[in-house]
């Protein structure tokens, strides 16, 4: 089964993706797959919560599952941090990201 997210470029284009539940999948894989930030400037660390290349604002009020330890150290030492950032690596994709919408956290450099 697949969910619909609408994820939100560093230009502000917003793109209505499908996103698959049954693939183990995070949010920041979807954005790899969908090549929604240029290569190289998301994810680095592999998805690992080691860097904050993958930083997001989640924009709905969709639940999500807590952060972890190692989410919010990372995050607070991240730039452009918002009180919405979350870590894509650290969102699962499962049925209930529907309707998700989030948008990419501005490039680090």
């Amino acid at each position: 089964m697949d969910v619909k997210i609408t994820i939100i470029d560093r230009d502000g284009t917003a793109h209505k993706v499908d996103a698959p539940t049954d693939m183990a999948m995070n949010l920041m894989e979807v954005v790899r797959s969908y090549e929604l930030a240029p290569e190289g400037t998301i994810g680095i660390c592999g998805g690992m919560a080691m860097c904050a290349s993958c930083q997001c604002y989640v924009k709905s009020d969709t639940p999500l599952s807590e952060k972890e330890d190692d989410e919010e150290a990372m995050l607070a030492e991240a730039f452009h941090v918002e009180d919405n950032s979350r870590l894509s690596c650290q969102i699962p994709i499962t049925e209930e990201l529907e309707g998700l919408v989030v948008e990419l956290a501005p490039s680090e450099e």
